[in-house]
């Protein structure tokens, strides 16, 4: 397996691989996936790593930070 680290790929191979990882495929999505492809934008723009971002992600979750915007699921986006 190669490294998905930022420094051993390309902007465009990052967002490929976010593309990827989430089952992005052009005309299979009404929109659903935005909020979810936003949060890996500084991993895509080289900011930070994908172990991060998902760090951060589940200790919102796990620890309900209340000084975070409560983050919306892509059900809850298409409804």
């Amino acid at each position: 397996m190669r490294s998905l680290l930022i420094r051993d790929t390309t902007q465009e191979e990052r967002e490929q691989i976010v593309r990827d990882s989430l089952g992005v495929t052009e005309g299979l999505c009404d929109g659903c996936a935005s909020g979810i492809i936003d949060m890996y934008d500084d991993y895509i723009y080289g900011k930070r790593e994908l172990k991060e971002i998902n760090a951060s992600f589940s200790v919102h979750y796990v620890h309900n930070d209340p000084d975070e915007e409560p983050k919306r699921s892509c059900i809850q986006e298409c409804e």
